[in-house]
């Protein structure tokens, strides 16, 4: 067998050799960055600083839930211990808030007066917030189906507003009665009575107004209680049995 000629390659190890280590200095050095050239500055204008990706949990219309996991058709909430949560404007300067009853508002009513209170105020400056999500499904079953045949199949998603909560906010530069013309439109497609509010308008309990009354206002009994030392001096009689009385009363 002939023997590869391994000149070329006892060459190329000879000539390898060991350096040093670099010195400190030359490592802390720092390096020089060159300015961007002007295709780079066109490349960063393009580029979108925020995330263009969906939402995890879906949409204020449509959330990200299990259609099959069925639901609870369940009440609205009743603040009952003096609660005003939801009741006041706060992000926008103004809002459209329910004043007649608490009650279950579907999707597509909800898409509708959006949609509205957008064509309204097309042109102007401004943004719109939405302080419900619909989170509640609605399940129904068919016409004519005997009762114990099950809850029935999915059919829409639905919110609950209770009485007095705030359901649209509105902030921009915008005038007053633009916006109060379109949330009366948008309240117009909506069941249930609706009112307009500003941003500092006082809270509601229930169906009062803290305009002026207080929470340990409304708590106290609206009937005046006389004390008992005060009703015992009132009444010098007192009816002990049918047709006869104590012997304070006998005395002048």
């Amino acid at each position: 067998m002939r023997t590869a000629n391994t000149w070329p390659l006892i060459s190329a190890f000879r000539g390898l050799s060991i350096c040093g280590l670099l010195p400190l200095q030359t490592l802390k050095a720092p390096v020089q960055r060159h300015p961007p050239t002007l295709d780079s500055a066109r490349r960063l204008q393009n580029v979108r600083l925020f995330s263009t990706t969906g939402p995890v949990m879906g949409s204020w219309l449509e959330p990200k839930i299990d259609r099959k996991k069925k639901m609870a058709k369940g009440r609205a909430r009743v603040a009952t211990g003096g609660s005003v949560k939801g009741t006041t404007v706060i992000w926008g300067d103004w809002g459209l808030r329910m004043t007649d009853h608490h009650r279950r508002i579907s999707a597509k009513h909800l898409k509708v007066a959006e949609d509205t209170i957008k064509v309204r105020l097309r042109g102007e400056k401004f943004r719109l917030y939405k302080r419900k999500c619909c989170n509640v499904g609605v399940y129904v079953s068919g016409n004519e189906v005997r009762m114990g045949k099950g809850k029935g199949s999915f059919d829409h998603w639905a919110t609950r507003i209770s009485v007095n909560q705030v359901l649209f906010e509105v902030r921009g530069l915008l005038h007053e009665q633009v916006v109060r013309d379109a949330f009366r439109l948008a309240g117009n497609k909506l069941p249930g009575q609706w009112g307009f509010v500003k941003k500092g308008d006082p809270p509601v309990v229930g169906i009062t107004k803290l305009d002026g009354v207080t929470l340990e206002e409304l708590k106290r009994p609206r009937r005046q209680v006389a004390p008992a030392a005060l009703l015992e001096t009132s009444s010098p009689t007192s009816v002990t049995e049918a047709g006869s009385t104590s012997e304070a009363s006998r005395l002048p």
